[in-house]
């Protein structure tokens, strides 16, 4: 649609011999065009009333490939493109370029997106799943825009509720630890300890002896950390296999806490930072955004000590040109601190670093809270789904051998559990709902495989078929392959944004006309012209609606 769209506005241009920027609009009904221009904007440079304009421009476009007539509506000019060139150019583009439609060159930069950051010693959760969904699927489109793109990771393995962790292993657990499942044990550990600790002073004191301790490097401790640390993590392995996600490079907070309080101290020689009761802090004041505590007064390390060593971890070994931090929304203010204080310090690609927010996930009782334990854990809701996935594969497969069986039924599992967390605005709450999860109808990723499958139906039914790609198209037809013109500025504007949620809803709106072009145009007939044009437009569905998925994690089953 692109080369239509641009056609439209240099022939306004022309017509007019005026510079101002044209922005075209999508018509709220399909009766009033495929492009519209609201000639107020000109209204100004030309000396017109709207209306005026919108007639001596209406008569100075004429019919031609891309344009089919122009309509006046009061002051909006109303464009109906060309639809034959539509189909043959739309259709030939997606053939030839395959499961490159829609992508971009590559380009120079270099770009890093961290994403998942779980902390040990507590549960992975369905919270974390929307941070895990959205960051690779960030990842996925930056690279298919042409960006040498670093997916990280950076774990939470030190701190505060680690030593609560550990506190109560030692006092209540130790050598009572389960054979399997320790990582989400570790995960109730932390929730008991902290319904102990967190009203009793005498205990907080114990848990913040221990954790001083173990930041000197007790060697006991130490050895303890690193065994529980593992339990974490192997089993954040596990869940991030089971999701397909895969990271170039992960970080670790215990890796960059020396380093951090380093490079604090060596900010005091160069007065950018002051010393205050003992603690380190940043005056941002003038940027009203008030003090940045970088260091406590007994020497200890915070977020910020640990993240300005990550900023330049990255900026000088993975020499990057942007960052990009996928943390939860509540987080808005610290990211703007840390931001500031990096063009402070002096690292000019302070200014390319973007904080991608998102809303929480939640309970319909309330927000979720490892403290409480009141969490939907990640393993329990991926069980639940893919059961309810198996259990309708089976009934509809039953000539299907096991090893199929569960192949297609995770690749459904997996496709209700990321498309229910991204297909969502970033700033929008969302309220959990299992049974919502668990819909195979409907808004949904299953939905959305379904059509596919049924689309790889139909081409099986020939053995083979001559490519046509010219035809004279009945509106389903036409709405079908104007919706896939549409991809590659689908994927800018998603790319532009941040916004995987834009391609998740596209997915869906394309797979809602392939419904409707399913049940009012037979494919497979008599007419070997129309039923092979009919069978390259599915093909050509299957090829776009495969790149989109793509860049939401989502793969596309045969069959359902």
């Amino acid at each position: 649609m692109q080369e239509f769209k641009q056609h439209i506005i240099n022939e306004i241009k022309k017509s007019t011999n005026i510079k101002t920027e044209i922005n075209l609009e999508i018509p709220p009904s399909k009766d009033l065009g495929d492009f519209s221009f609201p000639c107020f904007t000109l209204a100004k440079d030309l000396k017109k009333s709207p209306i005026e304009i919108a007639l001596d421009i209406s008569k100075k476009i004429t019919k031609n490939d891309f344009i089919e007539r122009v309509e006046v509506k009061g002051p909006y000019l109303n464009f109906f493109i060309n639809k034959d060139k539509l189909i043959e150019l739309t259709l030939k583009k997606i053939l030839k370029e395959k499961d490159k439609f829609g992508s971009a060159s590559r380009k120079k930069d270099k770009v890093m997106i961290e994403f998942s950051q779980p902390n040990t010693h507590k549960e992975f959760h369905i919270g974390h799943l929307r941070n895990v969904a959205l960051g690779d699927s960030l990842v996925r489109i930056y690279r298919f825009n042409g960006y040498k793109t670093i997916a990280a990771n950076y774990i939470g393995d030190i701190g505060n509720h680690v030593a609560k962790c550990l506190w109560l292993y030692l006092k209540k657990y130790k050598g009572k630890e389960p054979k399997e499942k320790r990582g989400a044990w570790l995960g109730d550990l932390y929730t008991e300890s902290t319904k102990l600790v967190d009203d009793n002073e005498v205990l907080k004191e114990e848990v913040q002896t221990l954790q001083k301790r173990l930041e000197e490097g007790d060697k006991k401790l130490v050895a303890l950390w690193k065994k529980t640390r593992k339990w974490s993590l192997d089993e954040f392995n596990e869940i991030y296999k089971k999701l397909n996600i895969n990271f170039d490079v992960v970080f670790y907070e215990s890796e960059e806490e020396k380093p951090g309080k380093i490079l604090v101290k060596s900010l005091l020689k160069r007065s950018i930072v002051e010393l205050n009761e003992g603690a380190i802090l940043i005056n941002l004041e003038k940027y009203k955004l008030g003090v940045f505590l970088l260091l406590k007064r007994d020497g200890s390390s915070l977020y910020s000590t640990k993240d300005l060593a990550l900023a330049n971890t990255k900026f000088k070994r993975y020499k990057i040109d942007k960052s990009i931090y996928v943390v939860a929304d509540e987080q808005k203010t610290y990211f703007q601190q840390l931001f500031k204080t990096l063009e402070i310090i002096g690292f000019k690609q302070a200014k390319n670093c973007y904080h991608l927010p998102y809303s929480l996930v939640m309970l319909e009782s309330g927000k979720m809270s490892s403290r409480e334990g009141n969490i939907i854990k990640f393993n329990d809701i991926y069980r639940d789904v893919l059961d309810y996935a198996m259990n309708e594969t089976k009934k509809r497969h039953k000539d299907w051998n096991k090893l199929k069986q569960e192949k297609i039924s995770n690749q459904i599992a997996l496709s209700a559990l990321k498309f229910s967390m991204i297909a969502q605005d970033d700033d929008k709450v969302i309220i959990f709902n299992k049974e919502r999860a668990l819909s195979f109808e409907g808004n949904s990723g299953p939905y959305v495989q379904y059509t596919y499958a049924r689309s790889n139906s139909i081409l099986k039914k020939v053995k083979s078929f001559k490519i046509k790609t010219k035809n004279t198209p009945t509106e389903e037809e036409f709405q079908l392959i104007k919706k896939m013109a549409d991809f590659p500025e689908i994927t800018q504007q998603s790319f532009k944004n941040y916004q995987p949620h834009i391609i998740a809803n596209y997915c869906l709106e394309l797979a809602q006309l392939l419904t409707e072009f399913y049940h009012k145009c037979k494919v497979i007939q008599e007419d070997k012209n129309l039923m092979n044009f009919r069978l390259t437009l599915i093909k050509s569905y299957q090829q776009v609606i495969k790149n989109a998925t793509g860049l939401l994690g989502i793969e596309l089953p045969d069959k359902m």
